[in-house]
Parts: structure tokens; sequence; C-alpha cells
């Protein structure tokens, strides 16, 4: 597992200007981002967050995260593996099963990097 890198936080004072639009990405930066993008790039991978955070109590075990999707068990259970290697979610052993919660400050912190700021609508000519 790689180490996980701090994604920086807009402040007040930046909060007219996303980090995509107000600096260029620092390379271990954009490491740690391309690699939570890359797990959510995944069908899979991107509904299982939503069943994860949509879960009552914002937490979800493992074994109710199975059955809605038409591939097999191992198969889903490599997908649940890939969310918390890429830092998007918390997991924990209890007893026999892994429970599972959203990390909502990692997913905050992908939202205000990709927000931008409004563009003035240009004067026809």
């Amino acid at each position: 597992m790689s180490k996980q890198v701090d994604l920086p936080v807009l402040g007040q004072d930046a909060a007219c200007c996303a980090l995509m639009v107000r600096e260029p990405l620092g390379e271990e930066v954009a490491a740690e981002l391309s690699r939570m993008f890359k797990a959510l790039s995944d069908s899979i991978r991107l509904r299982l967050l939503s069943l994860i955070a949509s879960h009552e109590g914002g937490e979800a075990c493992v074994c109710d995260l199975i059955g809605p999707f038409d591939v097999s068990q191992p198969t889903t259970s490599h997908h649940l593996k890939v969310l918390p290697e890429a830092g998007l979610v918390g997991s924990e052993r209890r007893g026999t099963w892994v429970y599972d919660w959203v990390l909502p400050e990692v997913l905050a912190k992908l939202s205000a990097l990709l927000e931008t700021p409004a563009v003035p609508a240009k004067a026809s000519a």
C-alpha cells in the first residue's frame, strides 16, 4: 500500500478558485488523486461507494454489498478492497464481517478540486 499524501484544503481565502485553476498540482498530490479517481472510474466501485454512503448509519457490512451486483463474490470483494486502498473509505473487521464507511473529508477534497469558478459570459461582438 502506498503512503497517503495530504491533499491540499481550500481555505476561505481560496474559495473563489479551486486547486486545479489556482496552481498546478505537485507530483505527489497528482499521484494520490490519480489513485482515487482511478478507483472511482470503475462503475462497480462507484456503485459500491454510493451504496456504502447511502447505507443506513453511514456504514455497510460487506454482507450487505455482495448481492446488488451481477459478478461473483470474489470480484465484488476485490472491488471492495480497492476503495480503502485508494483512501476513499475506511474499513474495520468486526468478528466475521468487514464494515466500510465513506471518508467524507476525502470526498469533499475531491469535489473542491474539481470546482471551477464561474466564468462570466463573453459579450457578443
